[in-house]
């Protein structure tokens, strides 16, 4: 392991190589949210003198820990400097390589780029330069506050994006070759900026892993503010709530939460106007974003990795039909979509087709229709303790096949075929950011090929064409 020194536009920064891959962690891209810039969007970062450390990730986001038992990502101590940036690179010196720039997911309300299973030394192997990086989530990023900016989240991820147009060639990277990557919330968050002006030009291709719904309008936001504000004992005002420390936040965010909301996310994109004006797919039917070349796709079985101990024997296939606004009578045209399968796995097909796999259609069929180069993907790998679940696919891009992540998902150890597949994703991906062909053919509106991911990879006519018909019928 030997240290070594780049120059950014704020200062120099001193980084570790090791194996052929330098890290540099923890370089800030925005200025500590806190004191006055609380609750607003990011401030430039203040220049350095001399040589700033590199080698150790910054603090997490504010965040309550994601789990019971799992241990927290941020504590009261670690303090609001949080927007801070890593970079891998497998050539300083090379100048022109691709740039792949990863959103992490969590609900909107959890995630950092200091997670174990979002090290890119792997990924970066395979020939290009790899950003990961923190961005605010919960109430500190998506909540609605009265005169002040909503999205601050998303805000973020903007100006992560425009350090990598400022300062990527002095790491070996592209900035006009440019592919942003991201999973679940990430995943969304690509969508969004895909169609977002504000993001125009900072990045030529994407890569959305499992698309989400779930899109708050102002109203909405609205109502979460109050409820937390009554919660916490505060006036539903910027006042207010910057009185609170974080951690007097977190301890009440889920209060909006009842019923099927129980353990997902009060928080979201706002539907403000500006930088989001609704779910992605409307904004790109209208145009917005073709001219950037998109990869998307989902697990075959979203949901058993969304809620993994769920047991679905014995529910109520037609009132969960009529939850999710697409009436009782869609539990028998479920039943007829797929015959011979039982109400509980259709219960698993009917929410990961809500959650996930029809918000991805979407998107893939708005850019496609409105004239972009798009590929669709399922992931359809049976060898994880999941199955085909959420988040099963993450440690495949990375190549991590030992984080306590991929554990819960993969099992340990980790299964036969998990290197093959690995490898073969992690390919199709830098060969997506370097030339922009993935090398399977291209989805649209007549032939919907569609990649199976699977232990021998395939290419076939869409796979969910029974669910989508159920979806079409009652214009979902």
């Amino acid at each position: 392991m030997t240290d070594t020194v780049v120059k950014t536009a704020l200062g120099l920064v001193r980084g570790r190589e090791e194996d052929g891959v330098a890290a540099f962690k923890g370089i800030p891209f925005a200025a500590a949210p806190e004191g006055p810039l609380r609750f607003q969007p990011p401030a430039r970062p203040a220049a350095w003198d001399g040589v700033r450390d590199a080698s150790a990730f910054g603090p997490a986001p504010p965040q309550a820990p994601p789990a019971p038992g799992v241990p927290p990502i941020w504590r009261p101590g670690d303090g609001m400097d949080c927007l801070t940036l890593n970079v891998w690179t497998p050539d300083l010196g090379a100048g022109r390589l691709p740039v792949m720039v990863w959103i992490h997911g969590g609900m909107w309300k959890t995630g950092s780029s200091s997670m174990p299973h979002f090290d890119a030394a792997t990924l970066a192997r395979s020939g290009v330069v790899v950003v990961t990086f923190n961005y605010r989530v919960g109430f500190e990023g998506f909540g609605h506050l009265p005169g002040v900016l909503d999205n601050r989240g998303l805000r973020d991820q903007i100006a992560a994006l425009e350090w990598v147009r400022r300062d990527i060639a002095a790491f070996g990277g592209d900035p006009g070759n440019v592919t942003v990557v991201g999973h679940s919330a990430g995943a969304a968050s690509v969508a969004l900026l895909m169609a977002a002006p504000a993001a125009k030009d900072l990045f030529g291709r994407a890569i959305a892993q499992s698309v989400p719904d779930g899109y708050r309008d102002v109203a909405d936001a609205e109502r979460v503010t109050g409820t937390l504000a009554a919660a916490a004992g505060v006036r539903a005002s910027l006042e207010g709530f910057a009185a609170l420390p974080p951690e007097a936040i977190l301890a009440v965010q889920d209060a909006p939460l009842t019923g099927p909301q129980a353990g997902m996310s009060a928080f979201g994109p706002v539907v403000d106007g500006d930088l989001v004006t609704g779910p992605p797919w409307e904004a790109m039917r209208e145009g917005a974003g073709r001219e950037v070349d998109l990869i998307c796709g989902f697990t075959h079985e979203e949901y058993r990795g969304i809620a993994p101990g769920f047991d679905p024997s014995g529910v109520d296939l037609a009132a969960v039909a009529a939850a999710i606004g697409l009436g009782q009578d869609a539990a028998d045209a479920y039943r007829a979509a797929h015959p011979g399968r039982g109400d509980a796995d259709l219960f698993v097909v009917m929410m990961s087709d809500a959650l996930v796999r029809m918000p991805t259609t979407r998107v893939a069929e708005a850019h496609a229709r409105a004239g972009g180069r798009t590929w669709l993907y399922d992931f359809a790998w049976q060898g994880a303790v999941v199955g085909a679940g959420h988040g099963v696919d993450v440690p495949f891009v990375f190549g991590d096949g030992g984080s306590r992540y991929a554990a819960r998902l993969l099992g340990s150890p980790v299964p036969d075929g998990f290197a093959a597949l690995s490898e073969r994703i992690r390919t199709a991906w830098a060969a997506f950011a370097t030339s922009g062909d993935p090398g399977w053919p291209r989805f649209d509106l007549e032939h919907r090929r569609t990649r199976i991911w699977d232990t021998t990879p395939r290419d076939e006519d869409y796979p969910l064409a029974g669910s989508y018909r159920v979806w079409e019928r009652r214009g979902g």
